[in-house]
């Protein structure tokens, strides 16, 4: 299966009732059949009561449903350019039925009280209701539907999740705008990596993976190589919002956790038939996942203040000024084997708020076990592929995220200086991401810190994939004059900077680049 294929795997599933139409993507399990999972979201609009019974009701039958609901399924896989009419078929509805493992990931690591949203924004009733409906997945199977010639009880290749690792490339295939011009936007890719994983079998995945609306219900695919593309799971929203801050990354479930509460919820088992069984016979060989080595990164403390630090020495740690907020102490957190290990640290140094660099330096009281010190690049290639290692997004409850984009810009403050005094990213960089590591993916030499993302206080609209960066060249040789010296002094030359330097970080001050 090559990335050619995976566009047969997606289709378009339309609702209709009279004038009333919603639509969204589809993942094809089993073509033979016509077996097809989508997101239950657009289903809660065709209930006779709006929401569930309890929270933890397991399956919805289709007779709760309205008799008069209509389901169209549309592929694009046999479309070219010059016969580019889709495939059309009714579905009828088997069940919905309720991820009991991500609903609950979900609640742990997504509070109400932190203003998470996933959603829709329409009106106040469409948001309780989608929020009811977010752990809900529709079995849908279709009639006379063959995308392509697999063999009697071939499944479509996926993977357990419980296998998977933060940095896993993936692929995002869903249509984008749903029924809206489907030959235009059918199985539309995206590529990206696993940004972060929390709950029971990695229940609930993010993804840096750019999605729009309409691709929820598409699916999620690991991208090892061209001939090995695993389904792992089903977008459930392809935004999210923290409050008002757009934190660019999509959530998913896992689709292990899925076909799980299906064999769960009936005796008649609808995908029985088709390999799906207890003994998972169709699921595919995962040993030696893959995951990218990246170096220390720790969660900062400082009360009211929390951000992400770069271990830059066994013993120091180099922050945002903004992240320990003016205190002597701090808290630094390490995730290591799934848990915390918090290590007091004493605040040596901080710029001043006049000087453009926003950094701070933290020493350890204690040492920590399996850390890893990077290696300072000395070259900034523009255009390059770069990780963001920060604790945005789920970062203190799950450790840190990862997200991947290219180095958009290095920029120097003259002709004349030939290092750079500010990077720019393409990577998603969300909140708790200040003072996180900007590395390159495969040699993991460090870049840069994170110093902020950009946001237009016109219209409160927060950016999260175009963010500011301090590259090394700044900080490295006062770094090692201090290592050598222990004089602290050392560090005021993070001061005292000159005019073409303020000038490439004005924004910090036309209050257009936000602090995160």
């Amino acid at each position: 299966m090559d990335l050619a294929d995976t566009e047969l795997s997606c289709c378009v599933v339309t609702l209709s009732e009279g004038n009333k139409s919603v639509s969204c993507s589809g993942v094809i399990i089993h073509p033979q059949s016509g077996i097809i999972i989508c997101t239950g979201i657009p289903f809660s609009r065709f209930t006779a009561n709006k929401t569930p019974s309890n929270t933890n009701e397991r399956v919805l039958a289709a007779r709760r449903f309205s008799k008069k609901l209509r389901i169209q399924v549309t592929s694009c896989a046999q479309a070219t350019v010059s016969k580019p009419s889709p495939r059309q078929t009714t579905a009828n509805l088997l069940m919905l039925v309720n991820c009991l493992e991500f609903r609950q990931a979900f609640q742990s690591v997504f509070p109400s009280s932190q203003q998470w949203r996933f959603y829709s924004d329409e009106s106040e009733e469409d948001v309780l209701r989608d929020a009811q409906f977010l752990s809900w997945f529709a079995v849908l199977k279709a009639k006379d539907f063959r995308t392509r010639p697999f063999q009697v009880g071939d499944v479509i290749p996926w993977r357990d999740s419980s296998s998977l690792c933060k940095g896993c490339p993936v692929v995002a295939c869903g249509t984008p705008f749903g029924s809206l011009f489907v030959d235009l936007f059918t199985s539309t890719l995206s590529k990206g990596i696993i940004s972060n994983l929390t709950g029971q079998e990695n229940a609930v995945i993010l993804t840096d993976a750019r999605c729009l609306p309409g691709t929820e219900g598409g699916g999620l695919f690991t991208l090892q190589s061209p001939d090995k593309v695993r389904l792992i799971g089903v977008v459930v929203s392809p935004f999210g919002w923290k409050a008002s801050e757009w934190i660019g990354l999509s959530l998913v479930c896992s689709v292990h956790a899925i076909f799980k509460n299906i064999l769960k919820v009936t005796k008649e088992n609808p995908l029985q038939d088709v390999g799906l069984r207890e003994k998972k016979a169709c699921m595919v060989s995962t040993a030696g996942g893959w995951g990218p080595v990246h170096p220390t990164v720790c969660l900062v403390d400082s009360g009211q203040f929390w951000g992400s630090g770069v271990l830059v020495s066994p013993l120091l740690v180099l922050t945002c000024r903004h992240v320990v907020n003016g205190k002597s102490t701090v808290t630094l957190k390490f995730y290591q084997s799934n848990s915390f290990q918090d290590v007091p640290g004493d605040v040596l140094f901080s710029t001043q708020e006049a000087s453009p660099y926003d950094l701070a330096v933290v020493r350890l009281r204690d040492s920590v076990g399996e850390a890893r010190v990077p290696h300072m690049s000395s070259r900034f290639d523009t255009g390059e592929p770069v990780l963001v290692v920060g604790y945005g997004a789920l970062g203190r409850s799950c450790g840190p995220s990862l997200t991947s984009g290219v180095l958009s810009k290095c920029i120097r403050s003259s002709t004349q200086q030939p290092q750079p005094v500010m990077l720019q990213t393409t990577c998603a960089v969300q909140a708790g991401t200040s003072g996180g590591a900007v590395v390159r993916p495969h040699s993991t030499e460090l870049l840069g810190i994170v110093s902020s993302n950009t946001k237009d206080f016109g219209t409160n609209t927060t950016y999260p994939h175009l963010n500011f960066c301090i590259p090394v060249t700044v900080f490295q040789s006062t770094l090692a004059d201090f290592s050598r010296t222990q004089d602290l002094r050392v560090f005021t030359e993070l001061d005292q900077v000159n005019e073409d330097v303020r000038r490439v970080w004005r924004l910090q001050t036309t209050h257009t680049a936000s602090k995160l």
